[in-house]
């Protein structure tokens, strides 16, 4: 009975609509209803600008982090180490479930990535550390915040069976559906990016202009 308090409480921190929210307080619109229409951290950067988006996808991480974290109000988890993984990954789970179906947002949520990172953070945090490694060279090198979160969601299962060797179970089970899932999820991003049509975040834009201008003195000297 207590497990299962506990897993409705993950769900309904997960269920916290910070997109919405914020979009609602601070610019008195619905985020759904612009851009992708993903009530998501990257669809609040391009609608809404770098700043929220960094803090709505901060405040999503957390939610996966809080939800992990509420296994220790059960003492009788906390000398189990097998046991606690478990349960630390059916309230990871429980409010990821929230982030994408939100109770307080009429279950129109997110794809649920930043949440998913902040539980892997709470339970193996060099193997978060990693994903972020695969998610940040991904993004400089396309600026696809949706390619990014794709690859490093592969690599999740692999630093868990492969490289970390993670020897539990339900553990190795949920690093495979988390990537199963986020392909799942990207199907629409995945057919824009192969039509060529995925829209990129505003980043390294003096890069870009750099190469931009480097490649025009070079058509010049070529004249």
């Amino acid at each position: 009975m207590n497990e299962l308090l506990l897993i409705i409480l993950a769900y309904l921190i997960g269920s916290i609509p910070t997109s919405v929210w914020v979009s609602k307080k601070f610019f008195k619109i619905d985020i759904r209803n612009y851009g992708s229409g993903n009530a998501g951290a990257t669809n609040t950067y391009r609608v809404l600008g770098p700043k929220w988006g960094t803090i709505v996808m901060v405040v999503d991480m957390l939610k996966g982090m809080a939800a992990v974290k509420l296994a220790y109000l059960l003492p009788g988890y906390v000398d189990g180490e097998l046991n606690m993984l478990n349960l630390q990954t059916c309230l990871g789970l429980a409010a990821v479930v929230g982030h994408i179906f939100p109770i307080w947002a009429e279950f129109r949520g997110g794809k649920g990535v930043a949440t998913l990172f902040g539980l892997v953070l709470g339970i193996s945090p060099w193997t978060a550390l990693s994903c972020i490694g695969i998610f940040v060279l991904v993004l400089y090198l396309t600026r696809f915040v949706s390619l990014s979160s794709i690859l490093a969601s592969i690599a999740f299962p692999i630093f868990i069976l492969v490289i970390f060797n993670v020897d539990n179970t339900v553990y190795r089970i949920f690093a495979i559906a988390v990537a199963l899932m986020v392909l799942l999820t990207h199907q629409k991003n995945i057919g824009r990016i192969f039509k060529g049509n995925e829209s990129k975040v505003p980043i390294l834009k003096h890069r870009d202009r750099r190469r931009l201008r480097r490649k025009s003195e070079l058509l010049e000297q070529g004249e």
